[in-house]
């Protein structure tokens, strides 16, 4: 296969070495060789991670990860199971929440991803709520002490505390917006939740991987009610009235 030039630059453009670079993203040096000089794939996870590291989008430095693999279901609220949110494009994430149009619900540590892939999310929110829909957005307490495990547990160290400071900043200029309503919480996040209306992404949360590399299912509220997306729900709900609304200022 040819050389990855465009991972050759970034390395460079940063200053980055093949040993300092694998050191970070905790593989050997001969597989970033690799990665530059042969052309290889890394796995997806270790793929965004690296990319994330370098402040490049994966699908530019390894343009066959954007081939999503297949999604299957099990169950009748069950639409689909994804092997990791690597794997779901943002777009899914924006046409999910595009769709609602009467509640949204957030509840993640940060999630900045919605924001740097998609640089209109706010815009979406505030169309959204102008279209009459109710929206809550819970993002983590930096300094909660379940934020900063969750840091240590991922070997992300201070990085998720940056990154729900970087959350704050993100959604701040919603806080004055009629049925936007943002609040920060400080709780064990077992799963970030992405409801719109009736449909759902979860993204599990798995001890000492970082939630992209954690698996994504989708669900559709059932007729009956009562299954697993009303248990989502009504967990969203337990953290909400634990979260505290942010100030203005």
């Amino acid at each position: 296969m040819p050389p990855n030039e465009r991972l050759r630059a970034a390395l460079a453009a940063g200053g980055w070495t093949h040993a300092t670079l694998a050191k970070e993203v905790e593989v050997d040096p001969k597989s970033v060789e690799r990665w530059v000089n042969r052309g290889r794939t890394p796995r997806r996870a270790t793929a965004v991670l690296a990319a994330e590291t370098l402040g490049e989008d994966v699908h530019a430095l390894w343009p066959a990860l954007r081939q999503s693999r297949p999604a299957r279901a099990v169950s009748p609220e069950l639409v689909a199971l994804h092997d990791q949110r690597a794997d779901v494009p943002t777009s899914a994430f924006v046409d999910l929440l595009t769709q609602a149009s009467e509640q949204i619900d957030v509840l993640v540590y940060a999630a900045v991803f919605l924001h740097e892939a998609y640089p209109r999310f706010n815009d979406l929110l505030r169309e959204r709520a102008a279209a009459g829909c109710t929206i809550r957005i819970a993002i983590g307490d930096a300094d909660s002490p379940n934020v900063q495990q969750r840091g240590k547990e991922e070997k992300f160290g201070h990085g998720i505390e940056s990154r729900c400071r970087l959350a704050l900043m993100h959604y701040r200029p919603l806080i004055d917006t009629p049925d936007i309503e943002v609040r920060t919480h400080g709780t064990t996040l077992y799963n970030s939740i992405y409801r719109a209306d009736d449909q759902m992404f979860v993204n599990a949360h798995v001890w000492g991987v970082n939630a992209y590399g954690s698996p994504v299912w989708h669900l559709r509220r059932s007729e009956e009610g009562g299954g697993m997306f009303d248990t989502y729900a009504d967990s969203f709900n337990a953290v909400w009235a634990t979260a505290a609304p942010i100030e203005e200022h």
